[in-house]
């Protein structure tokens, strides 16, 4: 798509019409009356609510936050008076005329509909939650979670008294939050997904301990099926859900969380070009293919880092920034570029947190982009210093390049800074090598000398550099050597899942390596992959030349195991 860049000069008081608040539509609001006091700035939000935390929304359900009125970022009032916005609640626009530059408006409250001018339009309708064509799907308990009214619904029905029983369709991150928030109100709680894993987003072993963290908290798991009906009583209220498989669910509350799907109609209607994720496509300074239009938030392509590409990513990051930007453009004429998203996020499970930015492997393997992965498991500081909990981390980088094209990060403390490094260093097209020698930080309540970031990086190098090969941790190993380096009490208390294996424990290697044949592909193990390195790199300088470390060792091993086997 063309780049605008003063193509279409302004006047110097324009006026800016803005459809959406939340975070894309206020961000680009405020950031254009910060840039041009003169402008004419016109929002139009169908709901009450202009601007709102809707991150934060499971956590005001279970309590964690205990003040309705933190979840409001901005008033409607606040805008008007501090930033000298016209703001127009519950007023939905239903329609843009691109040759005259007018919008239809409906005032929801009155029915009646008018017509507002524009110098440039910036849309921000964001997305809605998707909600099947099912039987039982308009019960007033089955709720959706999107919004404030969305949240004032599922507390009032988790308040209520006899709400004993939960189903939360899909296990994304907002379903997740809110298995965790319904067990924190004493909420028995179900969860439904039909991908055979919880986040899919996660490559499957990743998200194992996910799994395990849930169920330790007494949440039933019903993976690889879909919801088939929600079953209502007499008085119209949902009182079981129904799977694909015949499994019967009661539920007091059922909460869809399958996800969204981008309000785009106002843009399809007029003409505007959609790009291949399903989103409008736009420029680097989010034009859409007119350019006097911008796109924002959920319902806009952003330029996608790993691939270069153009993606749809709905998250509340990308949504501020490009709406400051496409605010700034807008009311200027001129702006930086939309910088590269990555796709970083984080999501809390009750103990355990999960992290990623960029590509998985999985993902790699549907856009057919070249990858390779290696696996660490380390605590987040210093062994030695009290405390210290196991991070597994997985890195994704080009085999031709070295160039890191994702990671995911799962465990307890240090999960979420170890992903906020990899994907800065990844906004500056860094290469494993680059990760690497990063000086960062180390003190021993806080890390390491040789952080998490840096275990990855080496072993990626290795990789690289032809000192070390890595297998996934869920290859399937039968025809080779397979060699657990772990003691004998390790290796009997946990045999290595899924394939046959011979134990020598890695200080008995060298005495006893005339038990192995060098002639045979050979694959070594630990508990991690740390004492696999090793016994690798002695196996190779004794005549062994088709070697390869288990990536992420015996445990990394069960959970792709696991992870397979619930996958049928």
């Amino acid at each position: 798509m063309n780049q605008h860049q003063d193509d279409d000069p302004l006047d110097a008081a324009p006026t800016i019409v803005i459809v959406g608040g939340v975070a894309g539509g206020a961000s680009a609001a405020t950031r254009a009356r910060r840039m041009n006091e003169k402008a004419e700035i016109i929002l139009f939000e169908k709901d009450e609510y202009v601007s709102f935390a809707n991150c934060g929304l499971p956590y005001y359900i279970g309590g964690e936050i205990t003040d309705r009125n933190k979840l409001l970022v901005a008033s409607a009032d606040m805008l008007r008076h501090r930033f000298h916005l016209d703001v127009r609640t519950r007023q939905e626009v239903l329609a843009i005329d691109r040759e005259q530059r007018f919008v239809t408006v409906k005032r929801l409250d009155s029915g009646e509909t008018y017509t507002q001018t524009y110098d440039r339009l910036i849309l921000s309708p964001g997305a809605s939650p998707f909600v099947p064509p099912i039987d039982g799907a308009p019960a007033p308990n089955v709720l959706t979670l999107r919004n404030i009214p969305d949240t004032d619904a599922i507390k009032a029905q988790v308040d209520r008294d006899g709400t004993e029983s939960a189903v939360v369709v899909g296990a994304g991150f907002i379903g997740l939050e809110m298995v965790e928030q319904l067990v924190h109100r004493g909420v028995k709680t179900t969860l439904v997904e039909l991908q055979p894993q919880v986040l899919p987003l996660l490559d499957a072993e990743m998200a194992q301990p996910l799994a395990e963290e849930l169920r330790r908290h007494g949440v039933a798991m019903h993976l690889g099926t879909g919801i088939e009906r929600i079953v209502t009583s007499a008085n119209g209220r949902a009182e079981s859900v129904e799977l694909a498989d015949g499994t019967s669910l009661a539920a007091d509350l059922v909460i869809l969380g399958i996800g969204v799907r981008p309000n785009t109609k106002l843009a399809v209607e007029a003409g505007l070009e959609i790009g291949r994720s399903g989103g409008i496509a736009t420029n680097d300074f989010m034009q859409t293919s007119d350019p006097s239009i911008y796109a924002v938030g959920d319902v806009a392509e952003y330029p996608y880092g790993p691939t270069a590409g153009r993606q749809r990513i709905a998250l509340a990051g990308p949504a501020n920034r490009s709406g400051r930007l496409a605010g700034e453009h807008a009311a200027t004429g001129r702006s930086a570029k939309m910088a590269s998203v990555m796709g970083t996020s984080v999501v809390r499970v009750f103990g355990i947190t999960a992290a990623m930015t960029g590509l998985t492997m999985s993902l790699a393997g549907r856009l057919k982009q070249s990858a390779r992965a290696v696996t660490i498991i380390a605590g987040h500081h210093a062994g030695y210093y009290p405390g210290a909990e196991a991070l597994t981390l997985k890195l994704v980088y080009e085999p031709e390049t070295g160039r890191v094209l994702g990671a995911q990060a799962v465990g307890g403390a240090g999960v979420d800074k170890r992903i906020d490094v990899i994907a800065t260093a990844m906004h500056f097209g860094a290469t494993v090598s680059d990760l690497a020698g990063l000086d960062l930080a180390y003190a021993p309540p806080y890390g390491s000398a040789k952080d998490p970031v840096h275990m990855a990086a080496f072993a990626a190098s290795n990789d690289l550099r032809g000192i070390e090969s890595f297998v996934e941790a869920g290859a399937d190993l039968s025809g080779r050597q397979v060699v657990d380096v772990r003691t004998t009490m390790e290796s009997s208390e946990a045999p290595l899942a899924g394939t046959e294996s011979v134990n020598i424990p890695l200080d008995q290697l060298r005495e006893r390596i005339g038990e192995l044949d060098p002639k045979r592909p050979t694959v070594v193990s630990c508990a991690v992959g740390l004492r696999g390195h090793v016994a690798s790199r002695i196996l190779r300088q004794h005549g062994f030349n088709d070697v390869a470390n288990l990536s992420g060792g015996a445990i990394q091993r069960t959970r792709a195991v696991e992870a397979q086997a619930s996958r049928g």
